[in-house]
């Protein structure tokens, strides 16, 4: 026996992918509107956007990639006797 049919179902946006890595930003397809914690709104255009998830980014929502261990590098040594 068929169901009936309900209400038809209102047109609905096609969804934004999301993905998240573990190491770093959530990187969604844009546009981005972003709701921050002071009721602010950032957008970004971008046809994909990387959201910082660690709060380190100086450029917050948006991810600068702080998140990356900073490892410093020894100077080149110079091995050659003159």
């Amino acid at each position: 026996m068929p169901t009936p049919a309900g209400p038809p179902e209102p047109d609905r946006a096609p969804a934004r992918r999301v993905s998240v890595d573990p190491q770093g930003p959530v990187l969604v397809e844009g546009p981005v509107e972003i709701v921050l914690d002071d009721g602010t709104v950032a957008r970004s255009d971008r046809f994909t956007v990387a959201v910082c998830t660690c709060r380190r980014s100086r450029t917050y929502p948006w991810c600068d990639t702080s998140h990356r261990r900073r490892e410093r590098t020894p100077p080149p040594t110079d091995d050659r006797n003159f």
